[in-house]
């Protein structure tokens, strides 16, 4: 099991911490997390969404083709990558200095994309694929959210056990504590 730490300790690991990953339900704010992190400190942002997966016109790359994409990128010396795509986490884990994961209730996921969708509807947002415009979310996407703890939490814990089982683990659950990792601009 990773070793759980609370976030005053991530936010000291992160000073000297050079790949971390950020992981969560959507809509929990590991975009901004992510982005914040690499203003912060320096650490390339590597978005899955933006970078790895998806095509222009949302379509999906072939998953192939996003294993090799994610090698390459874990295999820098220095990143930030932000996505839950588990079936990477054999690549991604053993190569990272902490990892951040954002666990906020789905009330608070569903309430950020409600935000995300207003602010930026029809609109590319910067950790998106160029030609993904926001758009309003189907009903498998939102039930995706609505299961995320009870389906993609297990196989989160059971791939960080398995890859990651001494590499330092904060979880967030709300956005105060995601702010205790950032300095106060």
């Amino acid at each position: 099991m990773p070793r759980e730490i609370s976030p005053t300790v991530a936010r000291a690991r992160l000073a000297t911490a050079q790949r971390v990953l950020v992981f969560g339900v959507s809509g929990g704010g590991k975009s901004t997390l992510s982005a914040a992190i690499e203003r912060e400190y320096g650490l390339p942002h590597i978005s899955i969404d933006r970078d790895i997966r998806w095509l222009p016109g949302w379509q999906v790359r072939d998953r192939a083709e996003q294993r090799k994409l994610t090698e390459g990128f874990v295999a820098q010396d220095r990143w930030v990558i932000d996505g839950t795509t588990v079936s990477t986490f054999d690549l991604r884990v053993p190569r990272a200095d902490l990892a951040i994961w954002v666990r906020v209730s789905r009330a608070r996921a569903l309430w950020q994309l409600t935000k995300r969708v207003w602010r930026s509807y029809g609109q590319v947002r910067p950790d998106m694929a160029e030609g993904c415009p926001e758009q309003l979310p189907d009903r498998e996407f939102l039930t995706w959210i609505w299961t995320f703890e009870a389906k993609q939490s297990p196989k989160i814990r059971a791939s960080l056990d398995r890859y990651g089982p001494d590499l330092p683990l904060v979880t967030l659950r709300t956005t105060a504590e995601s702010r205790t990792l950032i300095k106060p601009s």
